[in-house]
Parts: structure tokens; sequence; C-alpha cells
């Protein structure tokens, strides 16, 4: 969905953040630097042009309408209003096409507005904006109240600020059923929890605050953004259902403070604890299970098709920035929780 990324001082930017800006949105870099209010046009893996003591704006592009091209790179230009550009984060119902972009369309647009009518017309989209001066050398943020400041830079979105290290031990792992909901935040490395925690595998994985017990379990840790932890929170129905707290995990050798997730209830003494939550379809069979199985049955027929039947579940469109439901709007996706607004061909499904 892009990013707008402010930097008005000297400090050159972390390297981290820009690279996780590249990825989550690949299709394109626009730059005004703001020493000059010059504007280049580069792809999105040459983020390094941006590691700078100079001022700038710059806008990351993730692909939604309009092909993916230098001429498709924010800003674009308003209309016949060449001293005018705009840069777009969001997606506008109705406007572009397979060749230009919503951002465009809109720009061209507003070129033929008075600049006065802008805010008006602007505030009404689920969207940020910013619109660039070049002859009078300024700047103007719209829906400055979607953006984050972060050490002096805006961020049209804080998904690029990873500075929460979270590990995981159960789906949210590589390669696990929602491991989708993780795949754009750096991923630090596999480890262990320094102490030893009992994991219980029943129909979900289930981790309890009760040191000593069990074994140092298998985790994966992640720095995602405060925006994702928050997401996080939502999804593991925290401190309700589990509780979100920081404990040391061993990576490579080194020992990290990370948060972890923990359930609240209590621990039935009765049922199994593991190391390590190995798939989702031994959650399945453990829910089942009165008792521990050998685990030799997996290569059987009949949970070859337990498999098969549980991949098959139902696709359900989620938001990729809170992870509630998204509901279908004429030709757009609407989210049920933050409202952000999704094309066609954005839309990401989970199985339920």
């Amino acid at each position: 969905m892009c990013i707008i990324i402010i930097k008005q001082n000297d400090k050159p930017m972390s390297t981290s953040i820009l690279k996780t800006a590249s990825k989550i949105n690949p299709h394109g870099l626009g730059i005004v630097y703001l020493d000059n209010y010059q504007m280049i046009k580069l792809k999105s893996s040459e983020y390094k042009t941006l590691k700078t003591k100079r001022p700038f704006i710059a806008h990351f592009r993730y692909k939604t309408k309009g092909v993916v091209s230098k001429a498709n790179t924010h800003p674009f230009v308003c209309g016949s209003n060449t001293d005018e550009l705009l840069m777009h984060n969001g997606t506008i119902s109705g406007y572009g096409s397979d060749k230009m972009t919503d951002s465009e369309q809109l720009a061209i647009e507003l070129g033929s507005m008075p600049r006065q009518a802008w805010k008006n017309k602007l505030s009404k989209y689920n969207s940020r904006f910013v619109a660039i001066n070049t002859h009078k050398k300024s700047f103007e943020i719209f829906n400055k109240h979607l953006f984050t400041r972060r050490n002096g830079v805006w961020y049209s979105k804080a998904n690029v600020l990873q500075d929460n290290l979270v590990a995981v031990y159960g789906t949210l792992k590589r390669g696990e059923g929602n491991y989708h909901l993780l795949r754009s935040a750096k991923y630090v490395g596999r480890g262990k929890t320094a102490e030893k925690y009992p994991l219980v595998v029943s129909g979900l994985p289930y981790l309890y605050k009760e040191s000593g017990v069990g074994y140092n379990v298998e985790v994966d840790v992640f720095k995602v953004s405060d925006q994702r932890l928050g997401r996080l929170d939502q999804l593991e129905s925290h401190p309700k259902w589990y509780k979100r707290e920081e404990v040391n995990i061993v990576v490579k050798g080194k020992q990290l403070k990370c948060w972890v997730y923990f359930m609240t209830e209590k621990r039935d003494e009765n049922v199994v604890v593991r190391e390590k939550y190995t798939s989702r379809y031994t959650n399945l069979i453990d829910a089942l299970a009165p008792t521990p199985m050998d685990y030799s049955v997996f290569d059987s027929p009949t949970c070859t098709q337990l498999t098969m039947d549980y991949e098959n579940g139902s696709l359900t469109p989620y938001c990729t920035d809170c992870f509630n439901d998204l509901m279908p709007i004429a030709n757009i996706y609407k989210c049920t929780g933050c409202g952000a607004e999704y094309e066609k061909e954005e839309v990401e499904y989970t199985k339920y």
C-alpha cells in the first residue's frame, strides 16, 4: 500500500528501515530532495540512495493500479500545474486503470482545482498525501493525523518501524499457518527460551509462564513495528486470553529480551508438554487425541486425508494492517476494523 517518508534533518536514516520499506513496497522509489526540490525516480532496490544527510521526501510504491514503470512511480505532476507534485499512500476507489495509477488520475484532477480546495477534497479519503511545490520550495501534508512521527521523521505508515522483538512459538513461526502475518517483518533468527516453560499443543499451541517446567522452547524471533505489535495483541487477545511478557531468548548464542505471548488460563498438568511446535497438522491431531500420540501415524492415509481436509478450509480475506476481516463493498474491500480500503488484487487470504 506504499509509504511516504519525510526526513527534514541531516541525520542519515536507518538502513534497516529503508530496506524494509523497499521490501514491502518493491515497485518504485521516487525522491524529492528538500535542499533543491529536485526529483528523481529509481527502483525500490536502490534504497541506499537515501542513506544521506540531505533532507528528502521519498515514496516507495506498492502497485495496485497501473503497470510497474518509472512513469508510474510517485510523485505525479498535478495536471497543467507543473509546479505541484503529489505523493499518495492509499487507494482511491473508482480511480486508475490498467495503465494509469489512481494517484496520477487524482493528481491531474487536483491540477484543475484551486489550491485552497485541495484540503477539503483530500480529507474525504482514508489516505495519506503530500503535495510538493517545486517553485515555492514548500510541501504540505494532508490527513496528517494518519502519519506517524518518529525521531523527527514522518512516516505515512508505521509498518517499517520495526523496533520490537517478538518471539513466536506456534502458528506464527516461519512456514506455519499464520506466518503470512509476519512475512514482511524482519526475521532475526531461530532460538530457544533461556528458561524452561511448558508448551502444550492441543488444538492450538499454548505456552505457560511456569519457569523451570518443561523445555527450552523453540521460537522464531522477529522485529516488528509498534503498529504490528498492537495488531498481534489483537490477534492474541492480549491481555485476556494470552498475556504478552518480556523474557530472555537465546538466538545464535546471544541473549535477547523479547515479547512472548503466554496463556492466561491454568495448565492441565495431565497434558503432555513439548519442546517445539512443528506443524499445524500436529495441532489438529492433538485436539482429537485424548492421550499423547505416536506421531508416526502422520504417514498413514487417514492422517493424509485429515491434512488435506484441513488445508482446504474456507478462505477469508483479511486486513494486512490490523488482521480484521474485509467486507466486499462494490468493487473494493473495506476493513471492518481500521477502515482501510483494498482493491481486489491487493487482498490476501487466511484459512479457517
